[in-house]
Parts: structure tokens; sequence; C-alpha cells
């Protein structure tokens, strides 16, 4: 701390003090043993009696000092400038200005170069001729002194003064009463000798001195700072400087460092004051207005900012806070903290800018948007895939979804995915694009890189199919004519027509190209052969002939001549032998065909063994499929059975041998006609068997 303190003293003292100093009444308080630096530049505004060896002042100041330990002491004036001559004269102790008696100790030796006391000489007084120096004084603790030092040369050169002894002087500036050393208020000047510089951020600024007390003082208690525009007032104390005032970077400001010893306001410890002085240097910002434009995008009505690319100014080294109103910047909220990528409907924000020396300034950053990229939707048609009608195949490149130039587009499955630039269609993909009806996005991009969304509805153009164009049914021998009716602009068959219709046309399947617009349907048409009736069975009973048909189309019409037709399927009155049955549907097509036999009718056996009319034969029938002959009681039961292992014969009794009684019996003949469709008959009647009894 003694060595800070020395050094601050060297420093702050290498001023011009005020002529008020030159007199004993405004003499400066030595506190401490540190060396003071002065230089004096006149004689003062009273003219003191000097006494002893000195005569008349010339450049002189006036100290007083106080002794805070009893023994030896000792100093030296050390001129600035070696050919300087200085005298000196102490008075005391306890003496006062006004009666100050004779000096204790004086040289006027005449010489230039450093005199004082020292522990070498014995004089206790020096004339012209003599001694540089005197013999040291013992001080005893308690004791004032005044000193005057005078400059014989008469010049501003200054001198330092340094002390030495066993005694200590009175000072606060020591351990007890400053724990902690004084820090000199801003920074250092450009030399050694410079005032030190205070920052203001304008120039003319109005500051308040008592902001830098807290910061000199550094927590020593009871010590106090005052400051002035003037060293004279620095020294004096006079016209400190109290409110905040206007200063500038011309001019030199002054400070004070005092002490107030509680338990002694009055003592000359009180009157210690270690002074300072300093400028204040400019170092005030200055932000720039700027506008930062971003892409309204999608027009959604807000874009995407970086704040922090708005050049407010161009020191790097400053500190940059944004917020969304000057309310908020003054107030200190709502600061924005994602700069780099703020979201804002557009407006204004304001930066605060604080530089490395503290100076701050206000910057407005308005946010404005590209102009929009203008898009429209659109609609984009094209032909169904015959393979899969309800798909078609686009060529997205080729809808119009802007008239802007410097554009440029990509296409996307859905609207998230245009957001978000994921899953593009690829260029190659987007000429040739297979989609049912639905929806794709175009993201139209202008050089800005700001961009906007277009919706393009897929519209699948369906088959268009000739309505009257039905399948037919026809006689396979038959022709016919198909129709695929008017309202298509072109027609092309399967047989290379290329009219409306076509005939002449056989069973088998056809298509034909119909064109609508632009689009081409493929539609086939069949014919089909009428299924032909089939005779299912035949019944005959005596003279009755029933005939039944199966599948074809109904209602079937019915022939044994093949000329004359008749509904009902029954026929009466047929002779005995061999019958043709013809059979036709509502196609009538070429009817189909079965021949039935009609057998012999035998009603009566007797079975006496004379040869007539002993059993009933139906070997005749033997060449027919499935020949059974079936003989049944009144009750219904079968009997007997004549197949071809008893040659298709019966002769009046049961299976087993036994004759039977006479009476009435039924019987059936069946058998499967020898055709393609093996046409079952059924040939019934009743029998009168008279046996002998």
């Amino acid at each position: 701390m003694k060595k800070f303190l020395l050094i601050f003293l060297i420093i702050i003292s290498q001023m011009n003090f005020a002529q008020s100093s030159s007199d004993c009444g405004g003499n400066v308080q030595v506190c401490g043993n540190t060396p003071i630096s002065f230089t004096p530049t006149g004689p003062g505004d009273v003219l003191e009696t000097l006494g002893g060896c000195l005569s008349n002042e010339h450049f002189s100041i006036w100290y007083t000092f106080t002794a805070a330990t009893s023994g030896t002491l000792t100093f030296m004036i050390n001129p600035n400038v070696a050919a300087n001559d200085y005298d000196w004269a102490v008075y005391g102790p306890n003496v006062t200005c006004a009666n100050l008696g004779t000096p204790i100790r004086c040289n006027y030796s005449a010489t230039s170069g450093p005199t004082g006391l020292n522990m070498t000489a014995t004089n206790t007084t020096s004339n012209a001729g003599g001694s540089q120096f005197c013999s040291f004084m013992n001080v005893i603790a308690g004791e004032t002194y005044y000193l005057i030092v005078d400059n014989f040369s008469s010049s501003a050169n200054g001198f330092v003064l340094s002390w030495g002894g066993t005694a200590d002087l009175v000072s606060p500036f020591n351990s007890a009463n400053q724990p902690y050393p004084f820090i000199e208020p801003g920074s250092p000047g450009p030399t050694p000798n410079s005032p030190r510089e205070v920052i203001i951020c304008t120039d003319p600024a109005v500051f308040n001195f008592s902001s830098l007390t807290a910061g000199i003082v550094n927590n020593n208690p009871n010590f106090s700072v005052s400051y002035y525009n003037n060293s004279n007032d620095a020294i004096s104390g006079n016209s400190p400087i109290i409110a905040p005032t206007t200063v500038n970077t011309t001019n030199t400001y002054y400070y004070a460092i005092t002490y107030s010893n509680p338990s002694a306001p009055i003592g000359a410890i009180n009157r210690c004051r270690i002074p300072g002085n300093f400028k204040f240097i400019q170092k005030a910002i200055k932000a720039t207005d700027v506008t930062l434009t971003a892409c309204n995008n999608n027009n959604t009505g807000t874009a995407v900012f970086d704040l922090t690319t708005a050049n407010v100014i161009g020191d790097p080294t400053v500190i940059k806070k944004y917020y969304p109103s000057m309310f908020d910047l003054n107030a200190g909220t709502n600061e924005i903290t994602n700069p780099y990528q703020y979201t804002s409907a557009g407006g204004t924000v304001f930066v605060l800018i604080t530089s490395t020396a503290g100076c701050t300034a206000i910057g407005k950053i308005t946010l404005a948007f590209f102009p929009v990229v203008v898009v429209n939707d659109a609609t984009l048609r094209s032909c169904f895939i015959e393979t899969n009608p309800s798909t078609a195949l686009f060529n997205l490149t080729t809808v119009s979804v802007t008239t802007q130039g410097g554009t440029t587009k990509k296409y996307y499955p859905s609207l998230t995915d245009a957001v978000g630039g994921t899953n593009e269609i690829p260029p190659t993909a987007a000429i040739s694009y297979i989609a049912p009806n639905g929806f794709i996005y175009v993201r139209v991009t202008n050089g800005n890189g700001c961009y906007t969304i277009a919706k393009v509805t897929l519209t699948v153009i369906a088959p268009v199919y000739s309505t009257v164009l039905k399948d037919k049914i026809i006689c396979l021998e038959d022709k016919t004519t198909l129709d695929a009716g008017p309202g298509f602009s072109t027609y092309l068959w399967s047989t290379g027509a290329t009219t409306q219709s076509i005939t002449n046309a056989g069973v088998g399947t056809y298509w034909v190209k119909l064109k609508t617009g632009d689009c081409t349907a493929t539609q086939t048409v069949k014919i089909y052969p009428s299924e032909q009736p089939v005779i299912s069975n035949v019944d005959i009973s005596t003279n009755t002939l029933t005939v039944y048909v199966i599948a074809g189309t109904a209602p079937y019409k019915y022939s044994i001549d093949n000329i004359n037709w008749q509904d009902s399927n029954v026929f009466s009155n047929i002779p005995r032998g061999n019958t043709t049955v013809y059979v036709k549907d509502s196609y009538n097509c070429t009817p189909i065909e079965v021949e039935v036999v009609v057998p012999n009718i035998i009603n009566v056996i007797t079975p006496n063994g004379d040869g007539v009319n002993d059993v009933i034969d139906y070997s005749a029938l033997a060449s027919k499929k499935n020949l059974i002959f079936s003989i049944f009681d009144r009750y219904g039961a079968k009997i007997f059975q004549a197949d071809k292992s008893n040659g298709y014969k019966w002769g009046g009794t049961t299976i087993d041998g036994k004759k039977l009684s006479t009476g009435n019996y039924w019987y059936s003949v069946t058998w499967n006609e020898n055709d393609k469709k093996s046409t079952p008959f059924k040939y019934s009647g009743w029998i009168l068997v008279k046996n002998r009894e």
C-alpha cells in the first residue's frame, strides 16, 4: 500500500498549485512520510516575515506537518532542474502563522542542487556560501511545524520533497486507517504524467462525479472524495462540484481524497488531502437503423429473421440485446432470446448495443418481407390407364401455377412435405407421375429464396363406355349386329371396322375402341350361343307321350313332325312304332329331336302253357341302354323285374317263380335312348294276368 501511495502521490502532485499555498495561511498539510512533488509559481498573496536566514519570498510554498511518533526527522528538497537554487526554513513547534517566530532550522546557502536536513550536518542554519544541509530535528509526537520552500531562481521547474529519520508524520493514509488501496478513477492516460481518462458516452455529457467515489475509496472507512474544476480548488477545498455537471473532453478535472477522524474532527489529520486529476475521453457509439428483409414463405404472414445479421454497428466487440419494443428495451423485459431465428409478422425490433467501454446506443431494425411469390392453384386432367382405370399418367411439369419469371418449381405429394421440403417427387418422376384422383403440391421459389405453395388437383378422366352395347345371345348358327351407339368421335372394332356398328357378327368375343375427347376406352362385348334345350326324359303311357325338357330358355315349343308346333308337352294317340319328337325354346333355333319307340302294348297274358300270350316279351328293346321291365302289385310293391338275365320276359310269376293269382298288375319299362343325351324313356301301363285256378 505504501508503494502505491508513493507512486500515486508523485504522479498526482505534478500540478501547478494555486498561489494560496504560497502563503502560510494557505499551507499544505503534509500527510505521512511520502515524497511530495510541487511546483511553486509565485510568492503568494501575503509577503510573510520570514526571519532567520531568509528575507523575501520568490516562488514559494508553505507546508505544515505534525509528528505522529517521536524521533529524528530529516528531509531533502531535490530540484527537478539541478541549476535551481531552493532555500527553506522550519518554524515551531506549535506556532501559528501570525506568530511564527525565528526559524529553528534555516538554509540560504545560495547553492543550486539538493538541500535540507540530514543526520551528518551539525549546523541549524546556513547563510550564503554555507552548507546546503542543516542538522536533523528531534521531534515529539503531536508537535506541529511549518516549512517554507522558496525557489530563489524563480523558475516553474518544481521539486521533490522527501522525508527521512525515525519519526513518522501524521497521516490517515496508512494501514490502520486505510486497509485497502485507493483506486484511481478511469484508465491510465497516454503518458505516465497524463491525467487519468474517464469514459463518457456523449460530448458534452452531464456527468455525476459522485459515481466515481465508491470506486476511488474502495471500501476504506471515513474517507470521502470531492471534485473540482481546477487545482486551486482541489488544494483549498473551495467550490466543489456537487451536482451532476456538463463536462467535456478538453478540460482537466480534479479530485481530493480526505479523511474525517470521528474522534478528532479538528485534528491535523483531517486536513490531509490526496489530490488527483483526470480527463474525460469520448467513447460514444452510434447505431445505424437498418432494415432486414426475409421471406414470407407460403404467405403465412410471418417470416424467420436472423436479427444478428442486422449491421447496426461496425464494432464486433459490442454486446447486443434485442427487444420487441422500446418499452421492453427500457424496462429490460421480454428480451428476444432467439435472435438467430426470430419469427415475426414484420414491424420493428430494437437493439440495445453496449460497448466494451460501457457506452450504449439503440438501433432500430425494421422487419420487412420480400415480394411474395404469386401462384395459382390449378387442375391437371389426364386419361385413365386402361390396366388400372382409377389412375392416370400425369406430366406435372406442364401445369401452370405461376406467371412470374425467375422461379423454380418442385413437386411434393403432400402440403406437409412441400412446407418441409421432404419426399420431393424427382423431376424424372414428375414427368410421368401415376396417381388416382387427388392432389399434389408445387413449391415455387424465386431468386430471393422465398416460396409459395400451389395446390394442383389431379383428375383422372374416367373411361366413357357405350351404354347400348351389350352382350348378346343368339342361336349358334345365327348372325347379329353389334352397335356401340352415337356420341363417340371415333370407333375401331376388333374386326377392323371403324363404323358405329358392325353386322354379320357370329358367336364370339369382340372389342371396340371408343374415343371421347382425348381419351379412348376399350369396351369388350360377347355374343354367346343360346343354350339348347335338352329332352330330359319321355314318358309313354298306352298311346300318350309326355316329353320333359330342361335347359334352354322357356317357353318351349313341341312337335312330332317339325311342322306343326304346340305349347303342350303331351301328345295323344301316338301310333305304335318309332316317332320323332322335336323341341325348341324361345330363341327359335334349330330344334332338337329325339326318336321315340312306342312299344306294342300287350294288356293280357294267360300263362297256361298253350304257347299263346303266355309271356310278355320286351327283348325287342334289348338294344336300349339300361332296359328294365318291372311288375308291381296294386299296392305298388315290386314283385318282378325282367332284365338281361331273364331275356326281358315275364310270365306271370313272382321273382321266386310262384304263379300270381288272376288280377290286374302294373308295369313299367324304362331305358335310355341311344342318343348323345342318353334320353331316359319310361313306358307304363297295366296288364291282366289270367291263370288257371
